[in-house]
């Protein structure tokens, strides 16, 4: 016994160094000290596990590098590397923390291949690899975790993690902006380059070495000038910070669930938003510029304007001309225009507006916040260098004021989110009207003749149709409702008179409006169709219902305007539009995890019931469906689209009808064939969008080999799954919703 138990402590003792030797390597896991240092082949991980530290060697290369990737991704994708421009040789790279409070990467003969600055910090320091991909070194016996004697993500590679600045630091003259990759096969700076150009009015600039490539524009309050796509969203929140200190922009992740990254790209002369999709275990390409030809910088020259739908491309600005219409006819736009008529600063100018573009070059502008638009105006007059002028900041009513000064380069347009900008032309100019102008006017003149001719004939039909209509909203007096009534006037301002680029698409009797208030709130605008068959009994029906409804999952009705054959529904704008643009849709799908699902269901669940049990009214929808159900900024549910709804008092439950209307597919059988309704008839149909919303598969028009119906489809994969080992929540909701529809087909 006593020689056994000598025998183990010999094992022990022989094995004591191997032992320390893992002891060190597992105390670098997350961190390393002034006493310790990383060899190649060891890493450091992130706390969280979504980062980790070491040595790599890229492509085919058999050069080394210290960089920091994904952890758990399976496709290594290196986000930082160190020593881009002096790889390592071999496999002798070490890492460690120096006495001068530096970072310090040496190769087998001690000599320094790359290293940070000396900072002024103590003897116990740490180098740790944080969640958000930042390298930092700090001082350990600081309390303060969020000081940094030196971090990585002040020094970028080709890469912008969430979190990250790309900018300056003006107090000590640090550029933090990207360079591309040279190759696959080597880190090195490449030719592409991407930062903020500063000035007056900064702007985000990607340069092919010295030479401007893509300009994303300035920054407008919502986002830059260049980038229309750029909007407020579920996933990313964006942010620009220009002061005295620092001028950068940042983006940050709503969803912390979603992995993703903005590439430089040599190889594709490009900067690419990546986003990591789980299912599919690839990257897939979310967004790119320069996205078009009119995204190359400056393709139209001085004072040309690019419209991508145009062909040619380029043209003048109204008021200019080519300056060499020789080369303007062989597609040589770079010259650029000329003024057709120089300005005399002693003749009065006057300003031509032009909207839905990308703002100019901002290398030669001026900016002032406090301003207001008229200000802006008066001020560019006074100056005669000063040619166009405009709203530095668009947020809410718009603020702020920018004026360029020489030529206007770099325009574009946009088919939506562009901005107005205001150019300065010689009065003449400004009050003549252009030929197109003339053209129309006649046309129009001679469209009023015909219109008077054939007014005489339909004027007794339209003197009886407005008797009818007149009749009509008399049935609907507006001192019966408790909501606000809006003249017709303020709703076709709001929405720039019903225009095309507002329309958010179709409701269940007439197009859905986008609308901005004068004190800047956004609308929604039902307008109802004068085809659509809903009248102004079921106009009056939606405006009764809905104004009485107070509940967190219920649309909410703001107002509606009667006005001679016009009935209009003014909604609360919700952020995100319709939940069939997110469920049924590849991309957008991913962004509904299953907590967010399970949210939507319950949201939409709570408002069926306060329909049903709790409202003063029982409220049958009788067209619930994933389009009649609206999600906010935090993609929390709203049910919508009340035209075909229904009411019964306390003891009444269903009614039979010979008028049957919703959408196939979501409909119960005795609705669709017999014409039978009653709150079974919307129980059913959320059935039908629970399916929808686990499965992400459309009911109406659904086609697979394994069966004709999503109903089908869902209760044959459902079987499968429960019989297995493992079984997830959502099985348990795909259950639930085969058993609504099953249990309603039976009934």
């Amino acid at each position: 016994m006593h020689e056994i138990s000598m025998n183990n402590i010999w094992y022990v003792f022989c094995l004591m160094p191997l032992l320390c030797s893992l002891l060190k390597i597992s105390a670098l896991t997350y961190s390393i000290t002034t006493s310790q240092s990383l060899n190649d082949g060891e890493t450091i991980a992130s706390e969280g596990g979504s980062f980790e530290l070491g040595f790599f060697s890229p492509g085919s290369s058999s050069n080394r590098y210290l960089g920091i990737w994904y952890k758990n991704i399976p496709i290594r994708t290196v986000v930082w590397v160190a020593n881009r421009q002096n790889p390592l040789k071999d496999l002798s790279g070490t890492l460690m923390i120096n006495s001068t409070s530096s970072l310090v990467l040496s190769d087998r003969n001690n000599s320094v291949v790359w290293s940070t600055k000396p900072s002024n910090g103590g003897q116990d320091l740490i180098l740790q690899l944080l969640d958000s991909g930042n390298l930092v070194l700090r001082d350990n016996r600081d309390g303060n975790t969020d000081v940094y004697l030196w971090q990585s993500f002040d020094y970028p590679s080709d890469t912008l993690l969430p979190g990250m600045k790309l900018g300056w630091d003006l107090r000590t003259g640090l550029s933090k902006g990207l360079s591309s990759w040279k190759n696959f096969d080597d880190p090195s700076p490449g030719t592409l380059s991407n930062g903020i150009e500063l000035g007056d009015y900064p702007q985000v600039v990607m340069w092919k070495g010295s030479r401007k490539f893509f300009r994303g524009g300035p920054w407008n309050g919502l986002r830059f000038s260049g980038a229309p796509e750029l909007r407020i969203n579920p996933v990313f929140g964006f942010e620009f910070v220009s002061n005295q200190e620092e001028v950068y922009y940042m983006y940050q992740l709503k969803n912390k669930s979603v992995i993703t990254r903005l590439l430089l790209n040599e190889t594709t002369s490009s900067r690419q938003r990546y986003v990591w999709l789980e299912a599919e275990q690839s990257w897939k390409l979310y967004a790119s510029v320069p996205r078009d030809y009119c995204d190359n910088y400056a393709l139209c020259g001085a004072n040309g304007i690019c419209s991508i739908s145009d062909s040619p491309v380029c043209k003048c600005l109204e008021g200019f001309k080519p300056k060499s219409a020789q080369s303007w006819n062989a597609i040589d736009w770079s010259q650029g225009c000329i003024r057709n008529e120089p300005l005399d600063c002693q003749r009065k100018h006057g300003f031509i507006k032009f909207s839905g573009l990308k703002l100019p070059d901002t290398t030669h502008s001026w900016i002032n916040k406090s301003m207001n638009l008229k200000e802006c105006r008066e001020t560019c007059l006074k100056n005669c260098s000063c040619n166009a002028y405009t709203n530095s900041d668009i947020s809410g009513r718009g603020s702020g004021c920018a004026l360029w000064f020489g030529d206007l380069v770099d325009i574009r347009t946009f088919s939506d989110g562009g901005q107005d900008l205001y150019i300065r032309m010689p009065a003449s100019n400004k009050d003549r009207p252009p030929a197109r102008v003339v053209v129309i006017i006649v046309a129009a003149i001679a469209a009023i003749c015909v219109v008077l001719l054939v007014s005489y004939c339909v004027c007794r039909r339209k003197t009886k149709l407005e008797g009818e209509i007149g009749d009509s909203i008399t049935e609907c007096p507006k001192e019966d409702m408790d909501l606000p009534i809006f003249n017709l006037a303020t709703i076709s301002h709001a929405t720039d008179n019903f225009s095309v680029k507002k329309k958010l698409g179709e409701g269940g009797f007439g197009p859905v409006y986008k609308g901005t208030l004068e004190d800047g709130q956004n609308i929604a605008v039902k307008k109802l169709s004068k085809s659509s068959g809903q009248g102004i009994n079921e106009f009056k029906n939606e405006v009764k219902l809905i104004e009485k409804l107070q509940h967190r999952n219920l649309v909410k009705l703001l107002g509606c305007c009667i006005e001679g054959e016009e009935k209009i529904l003014i909604y609360e704008y919700l952020l995100n539009g319709s939940l069939d643009s997110f469920v049924f849709d590849r991309t957008r799908g991913k962004l509904l995890d299953w907590p967010k699902r399970f949210n939507i269901i319950c949201g939409v669940a709570r408002g069926l019931l306060y329909l049903h049990q709790d409202s003063r009214l029982r409220i049958i929808h009788r067209d619930l469906k994933a389009s009649n159900v609206l999600l906010d900024k935090e993609l929390n549910p709203k049910i919508s689209d009340f035209g075909m709804a229904r009411t019964f008092g306390g003891d009444e439950s269903g009614e039979t009808t010979k008028r049957v209307v919703g959408t196939y597919g979501y409909m119960a059988p005795e609705y669709a064939f017999y014409g039978l309704f009653s709150v079974k008839s919307d129980v059913f149909s959320f059935g039908i969008l629970l399916l929808e919303i686990l499965s992400g598969k459309k009911n109406r028009g659904f086609d697979h080999p394994l069966s004709q119906n999503l109903i089908g489809y869902v209760s044959v994969k459902q079987y499968k799954s429960l019989n297995s080992s493992c079984v997830q929540i959502s099985n348990i909701f795909f259950v639930l919703g085969l058993e609504i529809v099953d249990r309603r087909q039976a009934t």
